[in-house]
């Protein structure tokens, strides 16, 4: 592997846990506000980015190559709404989004084949998560100010299952 596309993999791994330290902090804020399904939706979802980091860490690793971590920085602690934290996530997620395309196509100039195939297991996982979000915050659009059926979509959430990889 080059040495290009190595250290754009390693920044990739802290940019996964960064999600997760993102998905942990916002279920903390569920958690403060009663919002028990949200915050275990949240949690579930950090689990994912965990997942996800080291996916790339272990392909690193069997490629015979250095997994290099750096600091993870502080996400935010303070949410608006609901509302708002989903709009974040989903802008992190296009964020990511961002990212991974850009590491495909440096696999590509790279010509590192086995790159390219664990990429696109991520550029996949990439549609699910900006659709996760969005059909979330479009439901949290639709109930506005509803007390009711914010309790209701939080009891929906809280029955998020871990996916098996």
């Amino acid at each position: 592997m080059t040495t290009t596309l190595l250290t754009a993999l390693n920044d990739q791994v802290n940019h996964e846990f960064y999600a997760a330290y993102l998905y942990l902090s916002m279920s903390a804020y569920f958690e403060a506000n009663n919002l028990n399904g949200f915050a275990h939706w949240m949690k579930v979802q950090a689990q994912e980015e965990v997942g996800h980091a080291l996916k790339i860490y272990n392909f690193i690793l069997d490629r015979g190559d250095k997994v290099t971590l750096k600091s993870i920085a502080q996400p935010p602690t303070e949410f608006k709404s609901p509302l708002d934290s989903f709009q974040q996530a989903l802008q992190h997620e296009k964020k990511v989004t961002g990212l991974i395309n850009s590491l495909y196509e440096l696999s590509l100039k790279e010509k590192d084949y086995p790159a390219q195939v664990m990429l696109q297991w991520f550029i996949d996982e990439q549609v699910e998560e900006e659709k996760n979000a969005s059909e979330i915050i479009a439901k949290l659009e639709m109930i506005g100010d509803s007390k009711g059926m914010l309790l209701h979509l939080d009891h929906q959430l809280g029955k998020r299952k871990a996916e098996e990889e």
